[in-house]
This record gives structure tokens, sequence and C-alpha cells, in this order.
């Protein structure tokens, strides 16, 4: 071979892998942080993928995500934002309330997109729905504007109940406020309301251990990571303890509850999937507005309710979105 073809074919196959990392290293970084677990949120991370898909990016393809899990640990947020940031992540997508909240306090620059049960505006998240302003926007699932829904669906589905019990992470800066707008509905139905606290599996336990001590007849689960991640296990001590209780997810029903209610959390997963996906294609956060998922589901579990013995009423049976029997 003459020394000049040589060279040439050395310089050519020098290129293919310098070429593969130039090509690897092109590929946009998200940078995922949720205050759960990965367990906990695998059909919401579906949901996210979706979205992101929608609008023309594959995981592994032509973007790829860092995930950060802080496993009910809010503590361990500070340090996994920062790690991702140090990362040079292109966006950071902040699913939960804690974990938007810390990803906007760690930087001004990088691209925010949140899910929330929470108002935005109120949490000092954006300067508006329509105008975020800022790095920050996202997708906003109907949490806080059904809670009180969910006091009246406790009183209808247990109807001789005069206390009513609610369970918070006290670490959720949305506990303030679903207490707050529970307490007013409460009030308005001629209710007691009673309040307990969770943020370990151990507290847990002992609030539905404790919960006889507050006279309360139901009990509401509110919006927060850590329950999320311990549905089936809330499901299953409401079984145990018998204890009528609604949270919003299915597989809280499907393990025991008596009842969901809540809004479309899958619906704002893609939906801050897709923002993403055109933040990524040169979208500014502050030019998106804030998206709010707008379906609300009941499911309910006749069997869980045949052994409280209670009677569901079908004026509930009949718009309900599941029946478990």
């Amino acid at each position: 071979m003459r020394r000049r073809e040589f060279i040439t074919l050395f310089g050519v196959a020098a290129s293919w892998p310098l070429g593969g990392r130039a090509q690897q290293s092109a590929m946009p970084v998200i940078g995922f942080l949720n205050g759960g677990s990965p367990d906990g949120y695998k059909l919401q991370v579906a949901a996210f993928h979706q979205g992101l898909e929608e609008a023309g990016f594959i995981e592994g393809r032509n973007v790829a995500i860092e995930y950060r899990w802080a496993e009910g640990h809010y503590d361990r947020l500070p340090a996994m934002a920062a790690d991702l940031i140090q990362r040079g992540v292109a966006v950071l997508a902040a699913t939960s309330t804690p974990a938007v909240l810390v990803a906007k306090a760690s930087t001004k620059t990088i691209p925010i997109v949140f899910t929330t049960g929470g108002d935005p505006v109120e949490l000092g998240l954006v300067a508006s729905w329509s105008r975020p302003g800022g790095n920050v926007t996202g997708a906003s699932e109907l949490s806080r504007e059904v809670a009180p829904k969910r006091l009246e669906l406790a009183h209808q589905l247990v109807s001789t109940a005069t206390v009513i019990g609610l369970l918070i992470n006290h670490q959720n800066p949305n506990a303030r406020t679903v207490t707050r707008d529970l307490q007013a509905a409460a009030t308005a139905l001629g209710l007691q309301f009673k309040v307990l606290q969770a943020s370990t599996e151990a507290e847990l336990d002992q609030a539905f251990t404790t919960l006889g001590q507050t006279r309360a007849s139901v009990l509401i689960v509110g919006s927060d990571t850590f329950f999320t991640d311990q549905a089936k296990q809330i499901g299953a001590l409401s079984i145990r303890h018998s204890v009528p209780t609604i949270f919003q997810y299915r597989e809280f029903v499907a393990a025991g509850g008596l009842a969901g209610y809540g809004g479309g959390i899958m619906d704002a997963y893609r939906l801050a999937g897709g923002y993403i996906g055109r933040i990524l294609k040169g979208k500014k956060p502050a030019n998106l507005p804030v998206q709010q998922s707008t379906k609300a589901e009941l499911i309910i579990n006749l069997k869980t309710a045949k052994a409280l013995g209670i009677t569901v009423p079908d004026k509930l049976l009949a718009p309900a979105d599941e029946v478990i029997e």
C-alpha cells in the first residue's frame, strides 16, 4: 500500500470514533428530578416519555436523561439538583412540588419544566399562568382544586361521619394550602376536621394507629410524592384498620382504598414532556404558558365498601370512571 493511501485510510478510520463521540456529546441531556422513587412513578415516567416522543425526542436516540430520585427524602433534593446543574444538563424536568422549588432556587439560567399539584403562581414558580417569565414553566395537575371535592365525596360515602381526618406531609409546601382549603370546606359542611401528618413509613403506620383517637370516621390523604410512593401501603393500612380512606390514584384504590378522586397526573407529565421537547427545539420557558390538566377521575372500590359496611349511592357509581368489584 502506498504511504499516501495509508495516511488517507488511517485518517478516515480515525475520524469514525471521534465522529461518534462528537455526535454523542451533541445529544442534549435532560435532568429529571423527583422527590419520590422510580417504582412509584413508572406510569408517570412513561407519560413523560410519551410527551417527549410527541415532540420528536426519544431517550437514547436523540436525547439522554439523567434521573435523580429523592425517595421521599426531600433534604436530598438540593444536592441532586446541584449535581445535575454541574453536569451541564440542557433542561431540568422538576416533577413534584418539592423538586421544582429546589430547582428554581438552584438556577436562574437553565430552563425548568415542572409538574405540580399546587398553584404555580402562589408557590412563586411563575409570574402568571399565561406569561411565566424567567426560566420556569410547566404543567399543573388537578390536585388542590379537587381536594375539597374529596371532602364532599367522603361526606357522601360516609354520611354519618361528623369528624374527617386529613393526612398530610408537613414537608410538602402544598400541605398548608390544602389544609386551609379543606378546613374551609369542612366548616361549610358542618364537619369537624383533624389533621395527621407523616413523612416516613413509620409515621404512616403510627398515623393510622392513632387515627381512632381523633374520632375521625373517614380519612382523606393529601397529595404528596411520598404518599404516591406509598399508595399501596396506604390502601393496605386502610383495610387493616377498617378506615374508609380517600386518595387520588388507582393503585391506592386497587390496594384496598375506598375511593380515589384526582386530576390527570399522567396528562401533566405528558404535557411536561412535550414542553421539554419544545424547549430543546429553541422555545423559551418565559413564552410557554403554564398548562393545566382538566380531567378528574373517580374510582370506587365496591369490595372495600362492602367490607366496611358502606353502601355507595347510585349517584356516585353512575359517573365513576372505574368501579372495582
